[in-house]
């Protein structure tokens, strides 16, 4: 298998973070889903969230957008603490990226008139909408499908359109939800390079959450377990995959990366 991230950033000096987490609670009814969280996320830095359904990392999510409030904690954007900041809010002035498990496009517009009508939304010159679109259609190779629904783009090409829309703002942080999802070996190594590339290029602050592992630490600097409502692990990946508390609640003892 080709080597998709040739060096991963271990420390940051002297780098005020793009987003902190700090001592996040939370819980649903009576349930307890996220105990005293807290991580950073700095520019130019891939995070990976690992860790079993209902663990919690989509409500993390959640939390980062401003679709939830945690019940004790704060979210850190720089120093600006956006807590109780409405996800309208967040997006535009905290510069956030969202592309999500299923969906993220209207499947009865073109791959253009879906970047239109959310250029239309972000972006307010007209000149500036056309020239950022053309960009992104011209970094993802879209020209070809310019003018196909996108109900019928493969399910790579469908994934490709929703990181273009997620960048159209011109974000800070992008979030990535199951990226990996039910696609085949190729489409997966294409998005690890996009993703890659995003952080080297653009210098984007990344977070992935993923059930395939070895996809998703294969691109990342740094990535996290968690369990019973708790980071119980992180590390680098080689770190991670040999750290006997990661392997006895997540990987296994027979797991590698290699």
């Amino acid at each position: 298998m080709a080597i998709i991230k040739k060096f991963r950033i271990k420390s940051f000096k002297n780098t005020d973070p793009l987003l902190e987490v700090k001592n996040i609670s939370i819980s649903f009814e009576k349930r307890k889903i996220l105990d005293n969280i807290s991580f950073k996320i700095n520019p130019g830095e891939i995070l990976g969230l690992l860790g079993p359904n209902g663990a919690g990392k989509s409500t993390i999510f959640n939390l980062i957008t401003g679709l939830l409030k945690p019940d004790f904690g704060k979210v850190f954007f720089g120093n600006k603490d956006a807590t109780h900041y409405p996800i309208y809010t967040r997006t535009r002035e905290f510069k956030i990226g969202y592309v999500p498990q299923y969906g993220g496009f209207f499947s009865d517009l073109t791959t253009y008139q879906n970047l239109k009508a959310v250029a239309e939304i972000l972006i307010k010159d007209t000149r500036d909408q056309n020239s950022r679109i053309e960009y992104l259609i011209s970094k993802f190779e879209l020209d070809y499908l310019r003018n196909i629904k996108a109900s019928v783009l493969s399910g790579g090409q469908k994934k490709k359109l929703v990181i273009a829309l997620s960048l159209l703002g011109d974000p800070k942080i992008l979030l990535l939800d199951e990226c990996f999802a039910a696609l085949d070996v190729l489409t997966i190594q294409m998005l690890q390079k996009i993703i890659v590339n995003l952080q080297t290029e653009e210098r984007i602050g990344i977070i992935i959450c993923d059930h395939q592992a070895r996809d998703l630490l294969s691109c990342v600097d740094i990535a996290m377990i968690l369990s019973n409502c708790k980071i119980i692990a992180q590390g680098t990946p080689k770190e991670l995959v040999s750290n006997p508390i990661a392997q006895n609640a997540y990987f296994g003892k027979s797991f590698k990366i290699n």
